[in-house]
Formats: structure tokens, C-alpha cells, sequence
């Protein structure tokens, strides 16, 4: 059974998860973000691991979540307790947390990155949340993470039109820590973990929490309220609508309903 996240200790005190879908540009099933956050918990609990940085491949960090399987499981994969359950564990992780990014990091992809406290993006990399382009919208955690993280203009055009930052337009916009080449994107982030890993563990572990604190105002209640906007759109017709086009590879004819 192919592994769908490669584990790699590349450096002292540093962890680097590889998400490994190469064939569906590591898009994120229900398993992978299950896999995701039991490899974090088990970072979470070992002294050896100070920082961890998730990467994907040259083609894409992740394209979101797997729209396959969202279509077998229908609306069972928004209500599924388990899948929030390992998201919430993500999101939680104690120890710092990095993203290096090349090609799409779209959907659940980027909200994946977003969760990180630093993103290193290559020169390919965009980030989008394209979710309006096939009757869905952001559902985990892209309405309420990306406002607060770019500012509400740059926010509100890419929820509504669909349309990704590039690399340098992520960075100018605050997503992004750094941008350098495709092929120095790991090594980056490895150096970046590396420097971190050599701090006081403490000191890290609580400069972080108080720098989450920030964001958190609010954020708590403007999840649950994603959560139920997620599950009108997930039952409307539009959105049956946007999946079933987005297969056969049409565009989508809308009835607002």
C-alpha cells in the first residue's frame, strides 16, 4: 500500500512530513489529514522533535481537499467528526510549524499552509482558495484564517473570484515569510527549522502560543460559523452542479439555488 506521507528527519531536532499524492497533486483526503495529524501528535510528545515543516512536491504542495472523494462521500465528508477532530489536532500543534510551498497550494491545500506559523514558497507557488469556481466555498478555516491573515481587500477577491497570489503577491500580502527558488524551498525551510530547533524549547513553544493569541479573537466562533455556511452550500444545487462540471471538464450553468 502506497504511503501517502513520507516522514524525514533531515536535521537534528527537525521533523519534515512529505505529503506523497503525486498523481492527484497531493490532494487531501480524509486519511492524509488523519495521517497528518497523528504523526504531528506523535511530534508533539517527543522531545527529539523541536520543529516540523510540511512540504509536498515540485508540481504542488497540495491542490486541496480530494474532490473524489468528496463526491463518493457526499455530505458525510463535511459532518465527518474524525476529519474536524484531526484538523482542530493540525491547527493546535504545540511546536512550530512550516509550510515550504511550491506550485498549488490550493483549497484545503492553502488553508493546510495557513495553519503553519511560517510559509516558504518557491517562485512557482499560488495560493488560492478556488472553492467558488465549483459551487463550494472555503470550508476549512479560509474564510476566517485568510482575512486575518492578508488584509480583508486582498481576502474578499480571492474568496470571491477564485483567483491565486503568486509567490512574490503572497509575500507582499503577509502569507508568506519568504520567497526563493523552486530548488531551495526545502533546504530553506530546513535551515529555518534548524535555527529555530537550536532555541530554548520553552521559550518557543510559548513565544507561539502568545503569538496564536492574537489571531484567536473570535476565531473560534468564526469557524463554527464557516462550519454552518459550509453545510448550505455543500446541500445546494450549484454546488452538484460545479462538482458534476468540474469532472466532465464544462463549464458550470448556475441556478442560484
Amino acid at each position: 500500500m502506497d504511503q501517502h506521507l513520507l516522514e524525514e528527519t533531515p536535521t537534528d531536532g527537525v521533523l519534515l512530513l512529505r505529503l506523497n499524492r503525486p498523481q492527484r497533486r497531493n490532494a487531501l483526503t480524509k486519511q492524509l489529514v488523519l495521517d497528518i495529524a497523528q504523526a504531528l501528535a506523535k511530534a508533539a510528545s517527543s522531545s527529539a522533535t523541536r520543529a516540523v515543516i510540511i512540504t509536498g512536491d515540485e508540481r504542488a504542495f497540495s491542490a486541496g481537499a480530494d474532490i473524489l472523494e468528496v463526491n463518493e462521500r457526499g455530505i458525510a465528508a463535511i459532518l465527518d467528526e474524525e476529519r474536524l477532530a484531526a484538523w482542530r489536532a493540525i491547527e493546535t500543534f504545540p511546536k512550530p510549524l512550516i509550510a515550504a510551498v511550491r506550485g498549488f497550494a490550493y483549497g484545503a491545500g492553502n488553508e493546510l499552509a495557513m495553519i503553519c506559523d511560517l510559509v516558504v514558497a518557491g517562485t512557482s507557488a499560488q495560493f488560492g482558495q478556488p472553492e467558488v469556481k465549483i459551487g463550494g466555498m472555503a470550508g476549512d478555516g479560509g474564510t476566517q484564517r485568510l482575512p486575518r491573515l492578508v488584509g480583508r481587500q486582498v481576502a474578499t477577491k480571492m474568496l470571491l473570484t477564485g483567483a491565486p497570489l503568486s509567490a512574490q503577491e503572497a509575500k507582499q500580502a503577509g502569507l508568506v515569510c519568504d520567497v526563493v527558488g523552486d530548488d531551495l524551498v526545502v533546504q530553506t525551510a530546513i535551515e529555518l527549522a534548524t535555527a529555530i530547533a537550536a532555541n530554548a524549547p520553552l521559550s518557543v513553544a510559548v513565544t507561539k502560543s502568545l503569538i496564536r493569541r492574537v489571531d484567536e479573537g473570535g476565531l473560534a466562533d468564526g469557524l463554527r460559523v464557516e462550519r454552518d455556511g459550509l453545510l448550505r452550500v455543500f446541500q445546494s444545487d450549484d454546488r452538484v452542479e460545479g462538482m458534476t462540471a468540474f469532472a466532465e471538464k464544462r463549464r458550470p450553468t448556475w441556478s442560484g439555488r
